[in-house]
């Protein structure tokens, strides 16, 4: 009699034979799919229709993802039939054609297409934590710039609002450092609005947000300046900061460090964009990739 293969050792052949989707095609396809809904299909009527705007600024936007230049992205298009397929691509852009491309980008563009990636995914956030960092205005590292006796004395910065339960930034604003972060509360905590738990979800950030902006709710450590506190509604903050400390709530306020960091070592830790409006946008489209990453 024949040896009968065992139901579990079956199930466990059915399984591997079943091919894994590619990280990099899923995030081609969501990218792919925000910039259908912001950009048009052509500029013009007569367009030489080649490719549609869509393709072109999710092939942009893959380039900060997989960390390219668009001469070496233009390269990977011709080797990945996949990649072409993902993006409906019959022929490959040149590289100076993605490079005009991303000067089409606007902020606008860009906070629209996070805006309705998180709507699709249905985040709701009690508490957002807000932080800041700066990214390196050229390719050239820190240590270069220094022995070369030019250190960085400014930088492109962004800041970040990160929902501490989905781990996705709900809103992104750039800038020059070094300056302060109070003068992107406002503008932070009207973008994250959307997505906060209603009537119960707070902000949660670190001293360098203390400014006219700071809500009764924010837990934002008041600065000491000048000694003691004095002011009544400074005095209650700091108490309602030292109470979420002992709860544990103001520890999650570390998980937007965390995707900072996380954001820098994947994406990277410069721009390479030399036009400073340009350099602005990056912080947006790292924000958005990152977003489609995770």
């Amino acid at each position: 009699m024949g040896h009968k293969r065992s139901p579990r050792r079956s199930c466990r052949a059915g399984k591997a034979a079943q091919p894994r989707t590619s990280l990099h095609l899923r995030v081609a396809r969501i990218i792919y799919a925000q910039t259908q809904t912001v950009f048009p299909e052509y500029s013009h009527p007569n367009s030489p229709k080649k490719y549609t705007l869509p393709q072109l600024a999710a092939c942009v936007m893959l380039c900060f993802y997989f960390k390219m230049s668009y001469c070496d992205f233009e390269e990977l298009l011709r080797m990945s039939q996949e990649l072409r397929e993902e993006l409906e691509l019959e022929e490959v852009p040149h590289y100076s054609t993605l490079s005009r491309m991303y000067q089409r980008f606007r902020a606008s563009h860009l906070d629209e297409m996070n805006r309705q990636l998180l709507q699709s995914l249905g985040v709701v956030e009690e508490a957002v934590a807000l932080d800041s960092t700066g990214f390196r205005p050229t390719q050239a590292s820190a240590y270069f710039q220094t022995r070369r006796g030019k250190p960085f004395r400014s930088w492109v910065k962004g800041s970040y609002a990160v929902g501490t339960r989905s781990q996705l930034i709900l809103g992104a604003l750039s800038g020059r450092g070094p300056s302060g972060d109070s003068s992107h509360l406002s503008t932070l905590k009207r973008r994250v609005s959307p997505y906060g738990k209603r009537g119960n979800w707070v902000i949660l950030a670190d001293g360098g947000f203390d400014g006219q902006g700071v809500g009764p709710r924010d837990l934002i450590p008041p600065v000491r300046r000048g000694g003691a506190l004095k002011a009544t509604e400074r005095k209650a903050r700091a108490e309602l900061v030292s109470q979420a400390r002992l709860d544990g709530l103001f520890g999650q306020r570390w998980k937007s460090e965390t995707v900072i960091s996380v954001l820098k070592r994947k994406f990277g830790e410069g721009v390479r964009s030399r036009k400073p409006r340009l350099q602005m946008r990056e912080c947006r489209v790292k924000a958005l990739v990152y977003n489609a990453y995770r």
